[in-house]
């Protein structure tokens, strides 16, 4: 895959969240492949696991286990270099999560500015990730408030079902709260259709549906159901690296450039 990253040096990193409070969705998917293609494009590309369930971390063929991950780094308000993991694409790292993130929620409740923690981890890295990816839980709870306030922009997933309308809405009200409260330059950086089947009646109905009741940036690119893609994170690799010839690794390729 040919480098086609044109960001200068000049150009401030650009921190995307991938939400939807929706489980099943593909957040995490997005999150491991469109983070792959942007660093295999020439991206330095760093992928924060902000879900307890931490399937972005084993997804990159990491365990979720042991210390030095995003629970210990959001806490201290800063990422120790040995938090930063190499993972098997060039350019491209993750900041591993594991099941005691859960017990964060709750500690950061009496947290003084709570909703910064991860904006402030943040402004902790080295400067020099052109894109910072951040996978957020199925949930509109305290991490996913920290990932929006520490965010540029949200690429929000959505599968082709009947009920697609009724979550975007919800996310949609809680950005415009994180916008009043705690981010007001915070966009959407555009709608992904995920798991779609061009074979089925609701999946096409549910796009156009979709195109004709928002009113916001949709990107192009839809990603298709794709069994390489479904087998990928069960062997720790990002599909381009597990079957680059496979429909699923097209489309986040273009995915990538559509949105760099």
């Amino acid at each position: 895959m040919s480098s086609f990253c044109e960001r200068s040096e000049a150009e401030m990193r650009l921190k995307i969240a991938i939400s939807n409070q929706k489980g099943g969705v593909g957040k995490t998917t997005t999150s491991i492949n469109l983070g792959a293609c942007l660093a295999m494009s020439g991206c330095r590309t760093l992928v924060i696991d902000i879900d307890p369930q931490a399937n972005a971390t084993s997804g990159l063929g990491f365990k979720p286990n042991g210390d030095n991950t995003i629970y210990e780094a959001l806490l201290n308000e800063k990422a120790e270099p040995a938090m930063i993991k190499n993972t098997a694409v060039d350019s491209l790292f993750l900041l591993p999560s594991n099941i005691n993130l859960t017990g964060a929620e709750i500690e950061l409740i009496a947290a003084e500015n709570r909703e910064y923690k991860l904006k402030n981890l943040i402004n902790s890295l080295p400067a020099d990730f052109e894109f910072i990816i951040i996978d957020c839980p199925p949930s509109l709870g305290l991490l996913t408030v920290n990932s929006l306030t520490a965010a540029d922009s949200v690429i929000i997933p959505l599968q082709t079902e009947y009920f697609a309308l009724e979550g975007l809405r919800l996310l949609l009200d809680t950005i415009d709260k994180i916008r009043g409260s705690f981010n007001p330059s915070l966009e959407v950086e555009g709608l992904l259709f995920t798991m779609y089947d061009k074979r089925t009646t609701l999946g096409n109905q549910v796009v156009q549906e979709v195109i004709k009741n928002y009113d916001g940036n949709i990107f192009k690119t839809i990603i298709p159901r794709n069994i390489r893609l479904s087998e990928s994170p069960s062997h720790g690799l990002p599909v381009a690296l597990y079957d680059a010839k496979s429909k699923g690794s097209d489309a986040y390729i273009d995915l990538a450039r559509e949105l760099i």
